[in-house]
C-alpha cells in the first residue's frame, strides 16, 4: 500500500488524541490516555518512515518516544494517585490546590 494511507491513519490517531485533551478537560485519566495516543501516533509514523527510508534512525527515535511515554505514564499515574488521596476526586477543576 501507499505510505500516504498510513500517514492519514497516524494523523487521525494524533488528532483524536488532541481532541481528547481539548474536549475533555475534567478527567485527568482521559487526558493522560490522550497524550499516550498522541505519542503512539508519532511512534507509528517514525516506524513508517524507518521502513520507507530503509534507515534505523527513526527506530531509535521511536525507542526514545517509548521511554518518554513510559516515564510520563509512571509519573502521571503517581501524581494521580496522590491527588486522589488528597482530594478524593480526579477532577481537574481543583488541580491548582496542589501548589504548596
Amino acid at each position: 500500500m501507499d505510505p500516504i494511507y498510513y500517514l492519514t491513519v497516524f494523523l487521525f490517531l494524533f488528532l483524536f488524541g488532541v481532541w481528547g485533551i481539548f474536549l475533555n478537560r475534567k478527567n485527568i485519566l482521559i487526558m493522560l490516555m490522550s497524550i499516550e495516543l498522541m505519542l503512539l501516533a508519532v511512534n507509528l509514523s517514525f516506524l513508517l518512515f524507518s521502513i520507507s527510508l530503509d534507515d534505523l534512525i527513526p527506530q531509535i527515535f521511536a525507542l526514545w518516544v517509548l521511554t518518554v511515554a513510559a516515564a510520563e505514564s509512571a509519573i502521571g499515574l503517581a501524581l494521580l494517585v496522590v491527588y486522589y488521596r488528597v482530594r478524593g476526586t480526579i477532577s481537574v477543576e481543583f488541580i491548582q490546590l496542589l501548589k504548596g
